[in-house]
């Protein structure tokens, strides 16, 4: 099974691709993209939607793996966030790629055993369940998160909608 991870937010997004089951899986890729803060909104919903197909294109997932927006303080950054995840899935459902998404805490446990971990505790266990030789940018780390929380618990996956 591939798993495409998206982190998607309207300035940073992270994606990560693994290959696997269960806990025998395999890096494929992670890019941590930024989009310019001068482009209007709609410009870079445009983006993200866009670098969601291309990864798609490229690395043909089974199913695209996002986590569901948390609750905040800050109403207008949770629209901004739910607008970056629209045009993610909007990519995923264009291509007949299945989305599924999971709490943010589900994600944390799942990664490092504790719902409450920092981004730095997920970027650091992320590097160490990969085996990689430096931490990913927190953005990719985010999206690797939610992938392998998807590898780890697909018996038990959340459908969208």
């Amino acid at each position: 099974m591939r798993i495409l991870g998206v982190d998607p937010g309207t300035l940073r997004m992270g994606v990560g691709m693994l290959e696997g089951a269960g806990s025998h899986y395999q890096l494929v890729t992670f890019e941590s993209v930024t989009f310019p803060r001068h482009l209007p909104l709609q410009e870079r919903l445009k983006e993200i939607h866009k670098t969601v197909q291309s990864f798609i294109e490229r690395y043909l997932p089974d199913v695209v793996a996002l986590e569901n927006v948390f609750f905040g303080k800050d109403v207008r950054a949770l629209v901004r966030i739910g607008e970056a995840r629209a045009a993610a899935m909007l990519a995923a459902t264009e291509r007949k790629i299945p989305v599924v998404e999971y709490p943010p805490a589900r994600v944390k446990q799942a990664i490092s055993g504790n719902g409450r971990a920092s981004k730095v505790q997920i970027q650091q266990m992320v590097k160490q369940l990969l085996r990689l030789k430096s931490a990913p940018p927190v953005d990719a780390a985010d999206a690797l998160a939610v992938a392998l929380c998807h590898l780890h618990t697909q018996n038990v996956r959340v459908p969208v909608g």
